[in-house]
C-alpha cells in the first residue's frame, strides 16, 4: 500500500456525465497508507486547514447547515472528501462559485475514491485541485506526506501551477487568483451568462476571452462583454471617437461640454484659455478612465494632462470642464436601466495615519480586490494619484486632519479603486431622455452614458452639466454590485433584447443512443426531418453533415461533434449520434434535447472505463434520457429488457416501439397503449408486417415493412426496428405520418445514404455486401439476414475483425458467429488493436471458428485489411455473396468499386477518398 496520496487518473466533464447533470471533474485518488488514517486520527489537521481556509466553516455538507464539514471531519471523514471540499473553496476564494461536490469509493478497491467537484473554468478546477491537494498533504504528519501523479492534472496553459517542492499557501493562492483572472470571464460577461442559464437559454464559450455562444443553430446570439452580435460596427467606432460623438450629440441638441482636439501642449493650452474655465484633457480614443485629468485651472496643469492623456492616444481632446457629479447611465435597447453615481477613489483623515496608511485600510477590505475578482477593486498608489494629491498640498505621507475627505484620482472608474452608488429610482426624467437619445444617435443596442450634472434628481437643462462620453461595450460590475444602493440585474433587459418573447433560443436536440442501430436511425430522421422541410445537422460515426453536406469524416459521436451542430448558424434541428465513449469521457455535448432515444443495450465494450457488465452499459445509456427536456419526449425499446426499465427513470412523454405488435403484444407495451400512451410497433396484417403509431387511444397505420427499401424485402429485421424508432422519434417532433411515410418509402441501403451498413453492390457477377457489424448482437442479426441474400447455389466467404477493446470472450464469440454465418472465412486485422499484439486478435477469431464448427480448410487469416478484402474479391465465383465486416468503410467501398473480377484490380490502397476509422471527438 502506498504511504502517499496518488492521482490515479482524471476525467474533466464538460455536460451531463453520469454523475450528475452539471460540468464537473473527476479525480482518483488513491489514499495509500491515509485510509486508515482519517481527519480525527490526525491531530491538528483541522485546526491548521481552518486557520488557512476559514471559509470552510460555512460548507454544510451532509448535515446540510454551516459548520456541517467541520463537525464532519472531527468526528472523523477521510480525506479524499475533504479534498473535495478543499478544491471547491479555492475556486470560491478566487471568484468562481461553486458549491457541489461528491466523493465515492471505487467498488472493489479498498483506498481508492472518485473525488468529484463542479467547476466553471475548467483550468481553474484542475489548478485548485492541484493546489488542494497540496495544502491537504502539507498538513499531514510527515511520515504519511507525499502526492503523487499531480502531474497528471497539468495542462500547458495552467502556467505555474507547482506540483512539487515546499508548499506555500499565499503564493500559490496568488498563482491561482492570477490564472482566475486571465481565465475566468469577466463580471459583465458573467452575468449574461449566468442569467441565460437562469432562464434556461445554452450557453457556448468560445474563446479565452469573452465571446460567447448564447443559444443554439440559427437562434443563436453571441455577445463578448456588453457588446453585441446586433451592436453596430460603425457606432462602436463612432463612440470610440470622442470628438465625432461629440459632435453628432451637439447637432442633436444634446448637452455637451466645448472643447476642440489637439497634438501638442501649445494646442492644448490655447484650447483650454478659450473655454475660460476649468479644462478637461483625455485621450481621444482611450477607455476606462486612462490619462483623463480633470478641473485643470493652469497652462502648467494643462500641459500635465496633455502629456498624460498623450501616452494613449496621439491626439487629445481639451474641454469644457462640467461642475457636479459623475454618472454613468446604462441604455439597453433604448430605454434607461440602471444609473450610478461613480466616487473617485478616496480615504478619509482619521488624524493619526498617513494617506498611504489609509489606503491600506481600505484595501484590506475584502470586497475590494485585483482587477474585477471583488464587487470594488483595490487602490493603487501610482503617479496619477502623487499629482491629484500635489495638487491639493498632500502626498503620501501626508497625515490628514479626522473627517478630512481626500480625493486619490481625477475619475471615478470602479477599475481604479472608485466606488458606485445607485441613482436608477431618483434620476430626472429629462435626463433619462438625454441618455436615451444619446444612445440612439450614436446608434448603440447597449451603451454607457456618462452624464455630470450637481444633482442627478433635477433636470440638466436646468442645473447645467451634460454628457462627457458616450461607452459602447459599458461594464456593468457597477450595476450588479454597487458599493451602495440597490443592485440591478442589467443583464436581464439584453437577454429580453437579444431574445425577446416567443423567439425561441434553442433549436430541437434528438439524441440517438444504443448498442446497434444508432447510426443507421440517426440517419432514417435526419431523412424524414429533411422531407419534412429542416435544415439538419447530424453526428454519425462516419461524419458531421450539416444539410446533407459531409464537413467532417470520421468517428464524430461524442460532445465535441455535437458542439460544432448547436454551434452552426444555420441548422434547424440536431440529430446525434450518441456513443458511450463520448458519455465515459466528457459527458454530453448538450445541456438536455428534446428527444432522447435508447435502442437497445447488448454487451460490448465492456471491461472498458469502469463498465464491467451490461447493466452498467445501460446505467451510462440511460444518461440521455434522464436528460429530456421535461416537455420532451423519451423513445425507448420495449423489446430489450434493460431498455424499456429505463422508462421509470426517463423523462418527459414516453414514446415505446416493438417489433412484437398484434397478437404477441408485451402486456406493458398494451396497458400503455390502452392509457393512452404512444407507441410505434409492427404488427403481422395479411398484407405483411406494418408499422403502426398508436396515439392517444388511435391506431394510425404508417406504411408495409417491405416498402421501405432500407429493410431488404423486410428480412432486415434490425432497419424494421431501426424505422420502428426513426418513426417514433418523427412523430414526437409533430412529422405528419405522410411526411414520415414518404421519407421511408425513399430511404435506402445505398451507401450514399448510409455509408457501411447492408450496402450491396451486384456490378461483379457475385454479390457483395458491405457492412459495419462489430459485436455479437450485430453480427448476430447479420446472420439471420444473409440466408434472404445469399445466392441460391453460391458460396458466403466473410471477412471480419474485431477491434482489440473487447474482451477475449466477446472477440472467441463474434469467431463463432461466423462459423454459422459463413461457409469461408478470411480473419483480418482489425487497425484499433488497443494494446493487444499484433495478430493477437485475429487469433481469438480463428479460436472461436473452429470451436463453432469451421474446418481449418475454410478459415485463413490476412491481417492487413486491404489485402484482406482483395483476397476474397479474388476467391469468389459467380453466384457467391461476398459479406465485408470493416473499419474502413469509405476505402474499402472504393476498393470493391474499383474491382476487376478479371483479376485485374488495382493495388489496394487505404485512402481512396477518405480516412474514417479517426476520431473527431
Amino acid at each position: 500500500m502506498s504511504t502517499s496520496l496518488r492521482v490515479m487518473n482524471h476525467q474533466v466533464y464538460r455536460g451531463p456525465n453520469v454523475y450528475g447533470f452539471e460540468p464537473m471533474i473527476r479525480i482518483q485518488l488513491d489514499l495509500g497508507a491515509l485510509e486508515q488514517h482519517p481527519s480525527h486520527q490526525l491531530p491538528g489537521f483541522t485546526d491548521a486547514l481552518l486557520a488557512l481556509l476559514p471559509t470552510l466553516e460555512a460548507h454544510g455538507c451532509s448535515y446540510r447547515e454551516p459548520g456541517g464539514l467541520v463537525r464532519r471531519m472531527r468526528e472523523g471523514t477521510w480525506l479524499g472528501h475533504i479534498a473535495e471540499h478543499v478544491i471547491l473553496d479555492l475556486q470560491s476564494l478566487v471568484g468562481e462559485r461553486v458549491t457541489y461536490g461528491k466523493t465515492r469509493s471505487v467498488k472493489g478497491r479498498p483506498g481508492v475514491y472518485n473525488v468529484l467537484y463542479t467547476y466553471r473554468e475548467e483550468r481553474l478546477g484542475l489548478a485548485a485541485a492541484i493546489m488542494g491537494l497540496r495544502l491537504v498533504d502539507s498538513l499531514l504528519p510527515p511520515h504519511l506526506q507525499g502526492v503523487d501523479g499531480l502531474e497528471r492534472l497539468v495542462r500547458a496553459d495552467l502556467g505555474a501551477c507547482r506540483t512539487d517542492g515546499a508548499f506555500d499557501f499565499e503564493g500559490e493562492l496568488a498563482a491561482l487568483r492570477r490564472l482566475a483572472r486571465r481565465f475566468t470571464l469577466g463580471p459583465t460577461t458573467q452575468s449574461l451568462v449566468t442569467e441565460a442559464a437562469r432562464r434556461g437559454i445554452p450557453f457556448l464559450r468560445l474563446d479565452d476571452d469573452s465571446l460567447v455562444q448564447l443559444g443554439h443553430g440559427r437562434h443563436q446570439q453571441r455577445v463578448r462583454a456588453s457588446i453585441t452580435g446586433r451592436t453596430s460596427h460603425i457606432a462602436t467606432m463612432t463612440a470610440s471617437d470622442k470628438a465625432l460623438t461629440k459632435t453628432l450629440l451637439d447637432r442633436a441638441g444634446l448637452p455637451v461640454p466645448r472643447g476642440s482636439v489637439v497634438t501638442t501642449a501649445d494646442e492644448a493650452v490655447t484650447a483650454a484659455r478659450r473655454l475660460r474655465g476649468p479644462a478637461v484633457t483625455k485621450p481621444l480614443d482611450g477607455n476606462h478612465g486612462r490619462g483623463v485629468s480633470l478641473n485643470l485651472t493652469s497652462d502648467d496643469q494643462v500641459r500635465r494632462g496633455f502629456e498624460e492623456a498623450r501616452t494613449h492616444s496621439r491626439h487629445v481632446v481639451v474641454e469644457q470642464h462640467f461642475q457636479g457629479h459623475d454618472h454613468r447611465v446604462l441604455v439597453v435597447g433604448g430605454e434607461v436601466v440602471a444609473v450610478a453615481e461613480r466616487v473617485p477613489a478616496q480615504v478619509v483623515g482619521d488624524g493619526t495615519r498617513s494617506i498611504e496608511g489609509l489606503v491600506a485600510e481600505v484595501n484590506a477590505d475584502p470586497r475590494r480586490g485585483e482587477g474585477h475578482e471583488q464587487v470594488m477593486t483595490r487602490i493603487r498608489l501610482d503617479a496619477h494619484v502623487d499629482q491629484v494629491l500635489a495638487a491639493a498640498g498632500w502626498t503620501r505621507a501626508s497625515v490628514p486632519p479626522a473627517g478630512q475627505v481626500v480625493v486619490l484620482r481625477d475619475t471615478a472608474n470602479l477599475s481604479t479603486g472608485g466606488t458606485a452608488v445607485d441613482r436608477t429610482d431618483v434620476i430626472h426624467p429629462d435626463n433619462a431622455t438625454v441618455a436615451r437619445r444619446a444612445a440612439q444617435v450614436i446608434g448603440l443596442d447597449v451603451a454607457g452614458i456618462d452624464l455630470i450634472c450637481p444633482d442627478i434628481t433635477q433636470s440638466v437643462h436646468d442645473t447645467g452639466g451634460g454628457i462627457v462620453e458616450v461607452n459602447a461595450a459599458p461594464g456593468f460590475r457597477m450595476h450588479l454590485q454597487p458599493s451602495e444602493g440597490a443592485a440591478r440585474n442589467v443583464a436581464a433587459p439584453v437577454l429580453d433584447m437579444l431574445f425577446p418573447p416567443g423567439v425561441p433560443c434553442r433549436m430541437p436536440v434528438i439524441s440517438i443512443t444504443g448498442t446497434n442501430g444508432k447510426s443507421t436511425t440517426a440517419r432514417m430522421v435526419a431523412h424524414i426531418l429533411k422531407q419534412a422541410g429542416y435544415r439538419v445537422g447530424l453526428t454519425t460515426s462516419n461524419g458531421i453533415y450539416i444539410g446533407g453536406e459531409q464537413i467532417v469524416s470520421g468517428d464524430t459521436t461524442g460532445p465535441k461533434s455535437a458542439k460544432v451542430v448547436l454551434s452552426d448558424p444555420t441548422v434547424d434541428v440536431a440529430v446525434l449520434e450518441t456513443a458511450r465513449g463520448g458519455i465515459l469521457r466528457e459527458g454530453l455535448g448538450f445541456d438536455r434535447c428534446d428527444v432522447g432515444a435508447v435502442l437497445n443495450v447488448q454487451p460490448d465494450h465492456l471491461g472498458l472505463g469502469g463498465i464491467e457488465t451490461v447493466e452498467d452499459l445501460a446505467w451510462v445509456k440511460s444518461l440521455i434520457v434522464e436528460v429530456v427536456d421535461r416537455n420532451g419526449t423519451s423513445v425507448l425499446n420495449a423489446d430489450d429488457p434493460l431498455t424499456f426499465r429505463m422508462r421509470r427513470q426517463a423523462r418527459g412523454q414516453v414514446i415505446l416501439f416493438s417489433m412484437r405488435g398484434g397478437g404477441n403484444c408485451v402486456p406493458e407495451v398494451q396497458a400503455h397503449i390502452a392509457a393512452g400512451g404512444a407507441a410505434v410497433v409492427r404488427e403481422p396484417t395479411m398484407l405483411g408486417d406494418e408499422l403502426v403509431l398508436y396515439q392517444a387511444s388511435q391506431r394510425r397505420p404508417i406504411l408495409r415493412a417491405r416498402d421501405i427499401p432500407a429493410t431488404l424485402g423486410g428480412y432486415a429485421w434490425m432497419n424494421v426496428q431501426n424505422a420502428l424508432a426513426a418513426a417514433a422519434i418523427a412523430a414526437a417532433q409533430g412529422v405528419p405520418l405522410s411526411v414520415i411515410r414518404t421519407a421511408l418509402r425513399s430511404f435506402t441501403t445505398s451507401f450514399e445514404q448510409n455509408p457501411g451498413r447492408l450496402n450491396v453492390y451486384d456490378g461483379h457477377p457475385f454479390r457483395v455486401l458491405l457492412d459495419y457489424a462489430h459485436n455479437p448482437a450485430g453480427l448476430a442479426l447479420l446472420g439471420e439476414l444473409v440466408p434472404h441474400l445469399r445466392p441460391h447455389q453460391g458460396r458466403v466467404i466473410g471477412v471480419m475483425g474485431v477491434a482489440g477493446d473487447r474482451r477475449d470472450e466477446d472477440i472467441r464469440e463474434m469467431g463463432a458467429l461466423a462459423a454459422r454465418t459463413f461457409d469461408e472465412l478470411i480473419v483480418r486485422e482489425d487497425e484499433l488493436r488497443r494494446g493487444r499484439a499484433v495478430g493477437e486478435g485475429a487469433r481469438l477469431i480463428t479460436e472461436g471458428a473452429l470451436k463453432g464448427g469451421l474446418a481449418p480448410a475454410q478459415l485463413r487469416t490476412i491481417l492487413p485489411e486491404p489485402e484482406a478484402v482483395d483476397a476474397a474479391l479474388r476467391l469468389a465465383a459467380p453466384g457467391d455473396l461476398v459479406v465485408i465486416l470493416v473499419t474502413e468503410v469509405e476505402d474499402t467501398w472504393q476498393q470493391i468499386l474499383k474491382f476487376d473480377s478479371a483479376g485485374r484490380a488495382p493495388t489496394p490502397g487505404r485512402a481512396v477518398t477518405g480516412h474514417t476509422g479517426t476520431s473527431h471527438d
